[in-house]
């Protein structure tokens, strides 16, 4: 397992992606009760109850574009209303547990969700290419505009143990730091520019292969400090 630096975006106001990932799109509830006219509901009918209904069982599968592998036919992947109107008088009703937000009156939506074990926001729902295109143009893109996430390095890294030996106490904490949870602000950031100071000069003094091997993660560190004393977010490692 590896290690990684991330930040707080939400924190940072330069964040782009602040606006997508507060628009919570839909919930998932294991008790919808009060939500039942916002709730998302599968329609389906069991595959031997459709096969007896649908008389030229082939046709059917290649004109909708089925699957046969699915457990079910469902309804939402119908395309031809003739089969529509054969199969939905036969189908099942089951809620799936998603309640659509927008649908949510506003005095109960921190209801819906203060009461959801899943969601998903604007931001889950781009695309690949669109994440990458953000992520890209972000200022909060650090690790040379792949995002504001990067790696730290193997959870064996000696560079706690390094940092440690040169009185870095918050590269020393980091393996700790993962299990705790711990959140660093962005005072600590201005702490950590120093031992990054600290730890170029000192990777040299423990050989060549440790500034080959270290380089990397502790100029990452120093870019996430950077962005955590300028947005004033905090940081964390993962």
């Amino acid at each position: 397992m590896g290690i990684n630096i991330g930040i707080m975006e939400m924190e940072a106001p330069s964040a782009p992606c602040k606006e997508l990932r507060s628009d919570i799109v839909k919930v998932h509830m294991k008790d919808v009760t009060g939500f039942e006219d916002a709730a998302v509901y599968d329609e389906f009918v069991e595959y031997d109850k459709a096969k007896e209904a649908i008389s030229d069982w082939d046709a059917f599968i290649k004109r909708n574009r089925l699957n046969e592998d699915a457990d079910a036919v469902y309804l939402e992947k119908i395309k031809n209303s003739a089969d529509m109107e054969t199969l939905r008088p036969l189908a099942s009703r089951v809620c799936t547990g998603w309640v659509i937000m927008d649908k949510v009156d506003d005095g109960i939506r921190q209801k819906a969700i203060d009461g959801a074990d899943d969601m998903v926001t604007g931001w889950d729902q781009l695309d690949f290419d669109e994440m990458n295109g953000m992520c890209g143009n972000c200022p909060l893109s650090w690790d040379k505009g792949r995002g504001c996430i990067g790696a730290f390095g193997p959870d064996n890294s000696l560079l706690p143990e390094i940092a440690a030996r040169h009185g870095c106490p918050i590269v020393a904490s980091v393996p700790q730091s993962v299990k705790e949870g711990r959140r660093f602000t962005s005072e600590d950031a201005t702490q950590l520019l120093k031992e990054v100071e600290i730890l170029r000069a000192a990777l040299p003094e423990e050989g060549k292969m440790m500034v080959r091997r270290y380089s990397g993660p502790v100029d990452r560190m120093e870019a996430v400090a950077r962005i955590s004393e300028r947005e004033g977010c905090r940081f964390f490692f993962f």
